[in-house]
């Protein structure tokens, strides 16, 4: 009995650090915070790398934040339930992989300008329910400040990104538009939008960027 109680003790003790790491799984404030850190930490020691190869920020950018994204969710709200449900599993896979390299590719450029001009995460909100939101403000080179909104939903019990809104642009909404405008485009030919939505990206990020040029005039 004694041999049996001890080997409960260790079987309890043993599990202790995985029951906290549940109960204690990190917030929506603190995956932004840790994310946004670990970028920028990998991005000071790399940039000069990253600048000559392209590819392997691509990728670095995929390893840091992909993790946090919920890709599944964000393609289908761009697709909305009209495309979204008559795509195949493999379109939907490509997708979320065209979406997640073109928007690192388009967006991550910016990236590489970035001088440590300063970047802030505000404090946490409330996060006693499935959805919230993390602000962070970030200075330009030229001094101006863009507030930056990450919108977040809790997925199996795990905050993931949902959408982020960019000094006033919502993305997500800016790329759904682009997505229906490019199946109109294409005569409602998915997998033609699919293969161009890198191209469609770079359209979103010029309307993105004509709306930040008139809001500063």
């Amino acid at each position: 009995m004694i041999s049996i109680l001890r080997r409960s003790l260790l079987v309890l003790l043993a599990a202790l650090p995985l029951m906290g790491n549940a109960v204690a799984a990190p917030s929506a404030h603190d995956i932004i915070k840790t994310t946004t850190d670990q970028l920028l930490a990998d991005l000071s020691a790399n940039k000069e790398k990253y600048k000559q190869d392209p590819s392997a920020f691509y990728e670095s950018l995929n390893r840091i934040v992909g993790p946090v994204v919920d890709a599944d969710g964000i393609s289908k709200s761009i697709m909305t339930v009209k495309y979204s449900r008559k795509a195949t599993p493999a379109q939907m896979t490509r997708f979320q992989e065209n979406f997640k390299r073109s928007l690192f590719q388009f967006y991550g450029n910016a990236l590489l300008e970035y001088n440590n001009q300063g970047i802030t995460v505000d404090p946490a909100k409330d996060e006693s329910g499935e959805r919230t939101s993390v602000g962070m403000t970030v200075k330009g080179n030229n001094g101006a400040v863009y507030p930056v909104s990450y919108t977040l939903e809790k997925i199996n019990g795990e905050w993931k990104v949902r959408n982020v809104i960019i000094n006033g642009i919502n993305i997500g909404k800016l790329f759904r538009d682009q997505f229906a405008d490019a199946m109109q485009r294409n005569g409602n030919d998915l997998e033609k939008t699919i293969n161009g939505w890198a191209g469609e990206v770079a359209k979103a990020k010029e309307v993105a960027e004509d709306a930040q040029e008139k809001q500063q005039q």
